[in-house]
């Protein structure tokens, strides 16, 4: 999938304003996805998209391994999500859904591969998809 492509899903899917509200949301999701799994793990996730949305999962690694592998749960990580993409927090999780959507048919699957080294609140995030409610 290409950069174009994923970002225009994004937007499409979490029914944003703009290009640049999906870019932001994609890249607050990745990071703190980024943050939270071993470094290995976000390095091949990174391999497996479009560079310049891989980087965001490099992020961490590249300023030292500062915060990869980071335990934390779904609060923490819906927190620092919202943070990062200035929305609520029922919408930053709903924002995340579909960004981890869109990068898991991106990646053919390789996130589910990710998923073993979450806790089980953020496996549900994962799995969750775009269609249902915003905060669940």
């Amino acid at each position: 999938m290409q950069h174009d492509h994923f970002i225009g899903q994004v937007q499409a899917r979490a029914k944003l304003a703009s290009r640049g509200d999906a870019e932001g949301l994609t890249r607050a999701t990745l990071e703190t996805l980024g943050e939270r799994i071993p470094e290995q793990v976000a390095g091949h996730l990174a391999d497996q998209l479009p560079t310049e949305i891989g980087e965001h999962l490099r992020r961490t690694v590249t300023m030292g391994g500062a915060g990869s592998g980071e335990r934390f749960d779904r609060a923490e990580f819906v927190r620092r999500v919202s943070g990062r993409s200035h929305l609520d927090e029922p919408q930053a999780v709903y924002g995340a859904r579909v960004v981890l959507e869109v990068t898991d048919e991106a990646t053919q699957d390789v996130l589910g591969k990710v998923e073993d080294s979450l806790p089980e609140d953020l496996r549900e995030l994962v799995n969750a998809g775009s269609s249902g409610n915003l905060g669940t």
